[in-house]
């Protein structure tokens, strides 16, 4: 009697937690759906611990939990992975600037505390000295601005805040006038991983994505295919890279603590990156296992 009234009790419980997903089984299919309008039907009535209407519920509400876990197995993204061909890879690292990973950058106020949780800067030097010491391909994507593009007649939001507060600016194209230890300059750590005479650096990109510059061109010139993508910043550049190099038939790997967003007022522009990149790219690693599938490759 007792192990009866506790089945009652469990069913009751577990049912429960079957509920919020009520619009799921009905997408699911219309004949659960009605399953679980009966199920809760004949278990708000009083049901006798000896009754054959404890049998049926019970073997419901196994039906139901069994339909609702594989809902969620459907449901779930599958990740596609990248397998490393040490021939057709790269290392991609976009803006890895003062203005952005330095404390003395005119970003840091809304990117550091994202930078210093994600150990961004020391996340983005290993894995440029994994590309190098696994001799596969570093690119470099920089963000610069000339006075000439301060003429501009119009602006998105972060475009008018970038030139408000003369990120990446230089003198100009053709001159390296105060650039040493600006904003626009690489971080210090990272000049001799970047200023060594093999990593490809492209044209400056002008507003988020590689669109505007020639990294496509290098990477194809160079026969590679395949990406591993980090820098700054996650939700802007970083993610703006990634959709166009899917969009252009490379499959790309993002490491998600190479990165990190501004936290505003109006959100957290990592965690929105976060979503996106599980959605969109073919894998999404940690520095550790990056660094890990790079050595690997050798």
């Amino acid at each position: 009697m007792e192990t009866n009234t506790n089945t009652i009790t469990q069913l009751q419980n577990s049912s429960s937690s079957i509920a919020g997903r009520r619009r799921d089984l009905k997408r699911f299919s219309p004949c659960l759906d009605e399953l679980f309008s009966r199920f809760v039907q004949y278990r708000e009535q009083p049901v006798a611990p000896q009754s054959g209407k404890l049998a049926w519920l019970a073997g419901a509400l196994v039906l139901l939990v069994l339909a609702t876990a594989s809902f969620n197995a459907h449901a779930q993204l599958p990740d596609s992975g990248m397998v490393i061909d040490p021939d057709r890879t790269a290392v991609l690292i976009t803006d890895p600037q003062n203005d952005f990973l330095s404390p003395d950058g005119v970003a840091w106020g809304v990117v550091g505390n994202s930078v210093t949780e994600n150990n961004t800067v020391e996340n983005i030097e290993n894995l440029m000295k994994a590309a190098k010491a696994a001799e596969m391909p570093l690119f470099i994507s920089p963000h610069y601005y000339y006075p000439t593009d301060h003429g501009w007649q119009f602006e998105g939001a972060l475009e008018r805040l970038m030139h408000n507060i003369g990120m990446f600016d230089r003198k100009g194209a053709l001159s390296l006038d105060g650039f040493d230890g600006s904003g626009a300059d690489w971080l210090a750590r990272y000049r001799p991983l970047i200023n060594d005479g093999k990593t490809i650096i492209s044209n400056p990109h002008k507003v988020y994505g590689p669109e505007t510059n020639d990294l496509v061109l290098q990477l194809r010139k160079r026969g590679i295919d395949k990406v591993i993508l980090g820098g700054m910043s996650a939700n802007l550049c970083t993610e703006s890279h990634m959709r166009e190099l899917m969009e252009q038939g490379f499959e790309v790997a993002v490491v998600s603590d190479a990165t990190a967003a501004a936290q505003v007022a109006e959100g957290d522009g990592y965690q929105a990156a976060l979503v996106n990149f599980r959605f969109i790219a073919n894998t999404v690693w940690n520095t550790e296992q990056a660094t890990q599938a790079i050595r690997s490759s050798k």
